[in-house]
């Protein structure tokens, strides 16, 4: 194999082809069994997402992590007993593993073992279209697996042969194959870095034009792009499928109050969102950051609603976008059967609202809400126009909100509310308190 070969797939290893796997999951004592349960069940749904067919699942309990193996060697016989018992061929640890860990842990099970973080990779990669999440995924692949690579050769003799320090093949091709990856991860950091400069540019040239920003932000199959569908016809995916969408899509839409504002569908968030993967999306996140308001959209049928909410709130305190301004939206409440959860939810998140994304059911208060906070963030303003000035009116019927508009000779009086940065530009326009008749 020469420099200019490709390496075997990234991640292609024994996820895909698996006929039966067994989910394990750990709790402790300070942690509720029923979390660890829910757990699994998610990384069970993604696998489905993956069409691996449904497994085992054990949760099991911990006093303590074994620092070489995770589990404790007691464990891993029961479970490798298990696996074998029932036909089992792949192993899936509900969590990040180191890479010593996962190789200890295949050898002692004699059967493949992957993480949360690998499942989550591949999901990601079997879904990103766009030329900037393929880039990402495929940076967030290399820095998972350049410790890792050893796994890839085990074909490979490792034995020395002749004098001390000369390298046995396995070896040798291990430095060859970090030596390609690392260099393809520099080549991919480049083309990504043109794409971010490119992102960058248009959400400056968003920030200019003054038009207010809604990101929609939320746990994976929230319903994220159900609402932006339902609010602006916009043309996007809508699978019943964890990350069914990773592109973040922005279209414009005209409030009621005939007020334009820009509505962002960002990436969904998932507990134990792998690190590599948070700073490989960090650009794509970064319309979270940037936005003027978030809309927190919550799968209210869910029974993990509140954990969920809990995991897409510590990415966005990560990206320190926790302090913006946000509406909280409790979604698919047409299928809630009990209506005291939904109570439940409005006394824990404040300034809430409960809709149906699909049967574009309670819009009327989240747009009530949305103009609410639109109109926090502005400064109400008398002010005379001369007509010849016209052009200042179109500024103010593009960012603001007019209230009011006449024409009094050569002049527009109008009261608007406004954004403070216009507002600060029109102050010499402004008609003071006692000339207000």
């Amino acid at each position: 194999m020469t420099e200019t070969q490709d390496l075997p797939p990234l991640l292609d290893l024994p996820i895909l082809a698996t006929k039966k796997p067994l989910l394990v999951s750990t709790y402790t004592q300070t942690e509720p069994k029923k979390d660890c349960e829910d757990s699994l069940k998610e990384l069970e749904r993604l696998l489905e997402t993956l069409g691996i067919p449904e497994g085992l699942k054990e949760a099991c309990p911990m006093r303590q992590f074994n620092a070489a193996t995770y589990l404790g060697s007691g464990k891993i016989e029961e479970l490798a007993e298990l696996a074998h018992k029932n036909g089992c061929d792949l192993i899936v640890i509900d969590d990040e593993l180191p890479p010593a860990q996962q190789r200890n842990l295949e050898k002692l099970f004699h059967l493949p073992v992957v993480d949360r973080t690998e499942i989550i990779l591949e999901v990601f990669a079997q879904h990103a279209k766009s030329r900037e999440a393929k880039l990402q995924i495929e940076v967030a692949q290399i820095r998972y697996e350049l410790p890792r690579l050893k796994r890839l050769w085990t074909h490979l003799s490792r034995q020395r042969g002749g004098g001390v320090n000369q390298k046995g093949e396995g070896e040798q091709q291990l430095e060859l194959d970090k030596r390609i990856l690392r260099k393809k991860l520099e080549g991919l950091q480049k083309e990504l870095e043109e794409v971010q400069l490119y992102r960058n540019t248009q959400r400056r040239a968003r920030e200019r034009s003054g038009i207010a920003t809604f990101a929609i932000v939320g746990y994976t199959n929230s319903g994220k792009s159900t609402l932006l569908k339902a609010l602006t016809e916009a043309d996007v995916l809508i699978e019943d499928k964890l990350f069914a969408t990773l592109d973040t899509t922005t279209r414009k839409y005209r409030l009621p109050n005939h007020q334009d504002i820009l509505l962002i569908d960002t990436v969904g968030f998932i507990k134990k969102l792998p690190h590599t993967l948070v700073a490989a999306f960090r650009s794509t996140l970064q319309e979270a950051m940037s936005a003027d308001i978030l809309l927190h959209l919550m799968d209210a049928s869910s029974p993990f609603v509140e954990k969920q909410a809990e995991a897409t709130l510590s990415v966005l305190k990560e990206l320190g976008a926790e302090n913006k301004p946000m509406i909280t939206l409790f979604n698919k409440a047409d299928l809630v059967e009990d209506p005291l959860i939904l109570t439940r939810l409005k006394l824990t998140f404040p300034k809430s609202v409960i809709i149906s994304a699909l049967k574009k059911e309670g819009f009327d208060l989240l747009i009530e809400y949305m103009e609410q906070e639109l109109s926090a963030r502005r400064r109400p303003l008398h002010l005379n126009i001369p007509q010849k000035d016209y052009h200042i009116v179109a500024e103010i019927e593009r960012r603001g909100l007019i209230l009011t508009k006449e024409f009094e000779n050569d002049s527009i009086l109008i009261k608007a509310e406004l954004p403070h940065d216009l507002a600060q530009k029109l102050l010499p326009f402004q008609i003071k308190a006692e000339e207000i008749s």
